[in-house]
Parts: C-alpha cells; structure tokens; sequence
C-alpha cells in the first residue's frame, strides 16, 4: 500500500491561540484550520494533557469532515475546520469555572467565527450552560448570518436536541449511527453476516455508547467494553442495554449491573479481544506501534479522534488490518448539526437516522472503492476526496487562509 495522502489543507492553520486561565493556571488552545463563508465548526474538549498540537490536529481533521460532507444540492452549506481544548480533567471541582472563563475569553471567535459544541469530556447541556454565563447567545451563534430563517432554524434544532429515543438524547445518538453505518458497510464490502460479527469497543459514552447500542441492535456481538475502570467481557457478548442503563455521565458502567458470567479484565483487554472489529470511542492516541501488536481484529474503525497513530496504522496496515478514518466514521454528529440548522432534515428521530445511514453508506463506500482504486489505505482515500472537494468549495464561497 502507498503511504497516506498529505491532508488537503494548508500547512498553517488562520488561527492558532494559546489561552492560559488566570484564576487556576491551566491552559486552553483554539485553532482555526479554515473559514468557509467566514465561519468555522469544531467541538470543544476538555481533558488533562490535552495540547496545541493535537487541538490543531483536530482542527484539520474538522476541515475534512466539512469538506466530505459537502453536497451543492444540499441547505447545508460546509463551514471551515476549527477545534477547543482545555488542559483540565472535567470531574475537578475547577472544571466548570475553568470552561466558563475559556468561553469569557474566546466570546469574539465564538461571535464572529467559530461554531463549537461538545467533545471528549465535556456534555451539550454543559457547553450550553458555560456559554450563557459567558454573555454568549449560544455557542454557534457565528453561523446564524448564513441562515435562511434564524427563528425557525433554531427552534427546529432546539427541538432535535430535545428529542430521546429508548433513554438516550438524539444528539448522542445520530454520532453512534454513523459509526455502526461504517462497520456495516465494511462488512458488506466483505460479505460477512452481522449475526455474529464480535465487536469490542474503547468507551461506553456518547458516542461508544450509542454505537454499541447500533451494532447489538443491527445483531453484532459486542464482547468487551473498556471504561475507567478497566474491561467488562463476555464471549457471547455482553447486555448493551444493561450496560447503558448502569453508566454514569462519564460511561463508567457500575460493576454491580454485570451478569453472573460478564468478566472484568484490564483496561486496556478491549485490544486483544476476541473480535473481528475494535472500536475506539474515548480518547486520542489510544494505539501505537508498541500495543498494535496485540490486536487480531480484521477492522479498527475510529469513532474516537486520532485514536490510531500514524505509525501504528502502518504496521497494521502490512498486517492487513484495516483502519475506517475518524475524518469519515465520526463525522456524522457534526453533520446532523447542520442538516438540521439549514433544514436539510426536520426534528424527526426517523428522518435524522435515515439521513445519516444513507450519507454515512455512501461515503464510507466512496472512501473503500476509493482505496480500492488506487491501492492505499482508507484514510489516504479520504484525503483524496477531500482534495478534489476544496477547490469546487474555494470556487463557490471563496478562499479564507
């Protein structure tokens, strides 16, 4: 296989801000990789160790995402990549005042140029709570001039995060089906039956949570889950539901939920589990050259952000484990924003999870027959498509470095 495209953007992000909070010392960071009509999209997150480096890597994988997503047919207009982060862990007593003060400080970004939203560590309800108290309108008030109908647009998403299906929101929900779309469309490709197929995932929050709910839904076996605590496991596969119904807002499951024959193991077990597809859906940088090694799974499929890193990913590569790119797998939360801002889809739980597998099938399908093609690795591809798409968004709205 060649070696992985360079990612289609410039080499210097527009933006790059170092914060540090006069109160605790502890240090926050914005990049903005790109405008696009002015404006850029990217979560906020909060997490101890977090860095400028990897806030900039973030941001430039927002750039993808937006630009993958990209259709001229559609009321979503594509937007810039950006990205927050904040040094802190988010259960210290600190945390909240911590993010407030971040939010105080970046209000003329949040109002002009960047859109944000919850991350690693950090919930909806928080960011939303944290950003009035900062003085801001909402923290994605930077899109509202490119709105058709700003009352109708906010009361339609407004009325999307409102929604819950079984027990959990739908804005956690969509992000986890467009995760399982991915695993289902390479089993597809691979003429393998879901029935069966085992799965072990890294996190049972928003998003590994709601893919393990997908995949044991769609029939997949899920037999180990990694949380704070270490991993739950069970060959034949574990409760979902169960496990769901038992987690905190962290998604570390109680141990007094787990069934007679579920094992405990250590943290990181969810690696060399017994699966033919890992899932990591907690943190970045979960899986290097040394600990790659230990994995047997035919697919690792990235529901968190840079999970793998680039040297692991080689290494598997030539073992002929396949990686589903984050830029692809986990851009369906960022998506169901946006198509329910612009008024692509309605605030309808069916119509947002119809839109997503269908949008979610067609590019994870693009980005294999890509790979295909040319003979490279699926993050490669996707790098590919996103070069071809930036040029025809640059004609339309214009450059913005």
């Amino acid at each position: 296989m060649t070696s992985p495209a360079p990612a289609a953007s410039p080499a210097k992000p527009l933006i790059e801000l170092t914060w540090t909070d006069h109160v605790t010392g502890r240090t926050g960071y914005l990049v903005v990789d790109r405008l696009v009509r002015g404006v850029s999209s990217g979560g906020l997150r909060m997490r101890p160790g977090c860095t400028l480096a990897e806030v900039a890597g973030l941001a430039r994988g927002m750039t993808m995402k937006e630009a993958l997503h990209y259709d001229p047919q559609g009321r979503y207009i594509p937007l810039g990549g950006a990205k927050g982060g904040i040094d802190c862990d988010p259960r210290s007593p600190e945390a909240y005042g911590v993010l407030v003060r971040y939010l105080r400080a970046m209000r003329p970004h949040i109002e002009s140029c960047w859109t944000t939203g919850e991350d690693l560590g950090l919930t909806q309800d928080l960011v939303d709570r944290a950003a009035a108290e900062a003085g801001l309108v909402s923290s994605i008030q930077a899109v509202y001039p490119l709105l058709d109908d700003e009352r109708a647009a906010r009361a339609r998403l407004a009325a999307a995060f409102a929604l819950s299906v079984d027990g959990i929101g739908l804005d956690e929900l969509v992000g986890g089906c467009g995760v399982a779309e991915s695993v289902l469309v390479a089993l597809d490709r691979a003429g393998l039956p879901y029935e069966g197929t085992r799965v072990a995932l890294q996190g049972l929050g928003t998003m590994g949570g709601a893919t393990a709910r997908f995949l044991s839904r769609a029939g997949l076996k899920v037999v180990a889950v990694a949380d704070l605590k270490g991993t739950v496991a069970h060959p034949d596969g574990l409760d979902v539901e169960r496990l769901l119904a038992a987690r905190d807002a962290f998604g570390t499951v109680a141990r007094s939920a787990l069934r007679p024959g579920d094992r405990e193991l250590p943290g990181d077990a969810w690696l060399s589990a017994d699966a033919e597809v890992l899932v990591p859906a907690a943190v970045s940088y979960a899986i290097d050259a040394a600990n790659q090694e230990r994995i047997t799974a035919r697919w690792i499929v990235e529901a968190a952000n840079m999970p793998v890193l680039a040297d692991a990913e080689e290494l598997l590569a030539r073992r002929g484990v396949t990686v589903l790119p984050d830029v692809v797998v986990n851009s369906g939360t960022n998506a169901w924003w946006w198509w329910t801002l612009f008024g692509d889809i309605g605030a309808d739980a069916d119509e947002a999870f119809a839109h997503t597998r269908r949008s979610m099938r067609a590019l994870i399908g693009q980005v294999l027959a890509r790979a295909e093609a040319d003979g490279t690795t699926p993050r490669a591809a996707a790098h590919a498509l996103v070069a071809d798409r930036l040029p025809v968004i640059a004609e339309r709205f214009g450059w913005y470095r």
